[in-house]
C-alpha cells in the first residue's frame, strides 16, 4: 500500500480519515464503474509527515493558541502568517517522490501530459451537517510537476484562512488531528458544466432531480456569477417537467496557456440551451445513479467533455450529499470528537462493500 498516494481506480477500499470528503467519493465512485475523470488523492499522511514531521504543527499551534476570534484582523494576521509557514516548509523527501511518482503515473495513463485539477480535500468536508464548500482550494489547468506541487502546497495552506479558522471554532470542530487530502485529477474540457441535485431543493420535493447549466467550466455556476439554465426532470420518467433558459453572458474556458480565461459568450449561444435534451436525460441518469449508490438525495457537479463522443461526454466531477433538506429530515450527530465523521464514512464504505459483492 503507498502511503502518500492513492490511486482513485485503487482496488483499495478508501478510508475517509485518509483521503477526505471529497477524494473518498471520488475513489468509490471510480469504483462503482462511474464516469470519473482519472487521477489520485496525496493522502493526509503527506500533510501529516510535513506537519509532524518537521516543526510546523508546534509551530500553527502557537499561531492559534489564544487567538481572540472576536478580532477579525488578527485572525487574519494570523492565518497569514500560518499559510506562509505552510509554503516554506520543505516537503520531506519520502512524500515528494511518492506524489511525483503518482502523478507520472497519471500522465502516462492519459497518454502524455495533461492539464490536471488539483482539489482540496479536507477531513471533515461534505459532510449533512457541516458544508465546507468552498473554505478551502481549487487550482485548475494546472500543468507541470513543479506547478502541481506548488497547488499541492497551497491546498494544504487553505485549511487555515482566516474564513475556515474562524468557521472551525464557530462550528466546534477541534484543530486537534485536523488534516487534508488533495485531489489531483485530469482536467475535463468541459463545454457545458454545472450541478445536479436529486432533490427540488426550492420544494424539498424528491421526485424530480433540478439541473443547472451553463457553458465552459461549472465554477460560474456554483459561484452564482452566471444564471444558469434550470432543468427539473421527472426522476422516475426521466422527462423534463420544467425548462427555463437564460441568457448566459460569460463563460470560464481553457486560455491554452495552462490556464482559464474569463470571456463573453457569443450572441448565438448566448440564449441557447447549453444542454440538449439527450444531454439533460444523461446529466439526470448520472444524478439518479449517484443518489442510488449513495443511498442518499445527492448535490452533483458534472461537466459535458468537450473531447469525447455523444454518448460518453457526459463525465461525474464530485457527488456529496445534500445539506439542507438531509438536515431538517434527520438528525446528525456532532462532528465534535469526529462522530459525523464516522457515520458517514460507514455509509460510504457499506455502499461500497455490497457494490463489491
Amino acid at each position: 500500500m503507498s502511503l502518500y498516494s492513492f490511486p482513485f481506480d485503487s482496488t483499495e477500499t478508501p478510508q475517509h480519515e485518509r483521503l477526505g470528503g471529497k477524494c473518498t467519493s471520488l475513489a468509490i465512485m471510480t469504483s462503482a464503474g462511474m464516469p470519473v475523470p482519472p487521477g489520485f488523492a496525496v493522502t493526509t499522511d503527506a500533510f501529516d509527515a510535513v506537519m509532524n514531521d518537521t516543526k510546523l504543527h508546534a509551530q500553527i499551534e502557537e499561531h492559534l493558541k489564544g487567538l481572540d476570534y472576536n478580532n477579525p484582523a488578527e485572525i487574519d494576521r494570523q492565518a497569514a502568517l500560518i499559510r506562509e509557514l505552510i509554503l516554506t516548509q520543505e516537503v520531506p523527501e519520502a512524500v515528494r517522490l511518492e506524489v511525483v511518482e503518482a502523478y507520472q503515473n497519471l500522465m502516462n495513463l492519459c497518454g502524455g501530459e495533461v492539464p490536471v485539477a488539483v482539489r482540496s480535500s479536507a477531513t471533515a468536508e461534505d459532510l449533512p451537517d457541516a458544508s465546507f464548500a468552498g473554505q478551502q482550494d481549487t487550482y485548475l489547468w494546472i500543468i507541470g510537476e513543479h506547478n502541481v506541487m506548488q497547488k499541492v502546497r497551497e491546498c494544504w495552506a487553505s485549511l487555515y484562512t482566516a474564513r475556515a479558522i474562524s468557521y472551525r471554532e464557530a462550528n466546534n470542530i477541534p484543530s486537534e488531528g485536523l488534516s487534508i487530502a488533495v485531489a489531483i485529477q485530469k482536467m475535463v474540457n468541459s463545454r457545458s458544466s454545472g450541478v445536479a441535485m436529486t432533490i427540488d431543493p426550492t420544494t424539498g420535493d424528491k421526485t424530480k432531480i433540478v439541473i443547472d447549466s451553463s457553458w465552459g467550466l461549472g465554477e460560474m455556476v456554483v459561484s452564482g456569477e452566471v444564471t444558469p439554465d434550470n432543468f427539473v426532470v421527472d426522476k422516475v420518467m426521466l422527462s423534463v417537467v420544467n425548462r427555463i433558459i437564460s441568457d448566459k453572458h460569460e463563460e470560464l474556458v481553457p486560455n491554452g496557456r495552462g490556464g482559464i480565461t474569463r470571456r463573453e459568450v457569443d450572441e448565438e449561444r448566448r440564449n441557447s440551451p447549453s444542454l440538449s435534451e439527450e444531454e439533460v436525460v444523461a446529466v439526470a441518469k448520472l444524478a439518479k445513479a449517484a443518489d442510488k449508490h449513495y443511498g442518499c438525495v445527492q448535490d452533483v457537479e458534472w461537466a459535458i467533455d468537450a473531447d469525447l463522443p455523444a454518448g460518453a461526454n457526459v463525465l461525474l466531477l464530485q457527488s456529496r450529499p445534500e445539506t439542507v433538506w438531509s438536515q431538517k429530515e434527520t438528525p446528525v450527530a456532532s462532528l465534535s470528537g469526529g462522530a459525523g465523521i464516522e457515520a458517514i464514512t460507514r455509509s460510504l464504505l457499506s455502499s461500497l462493500e455490497k457494490n463489491k459483492k
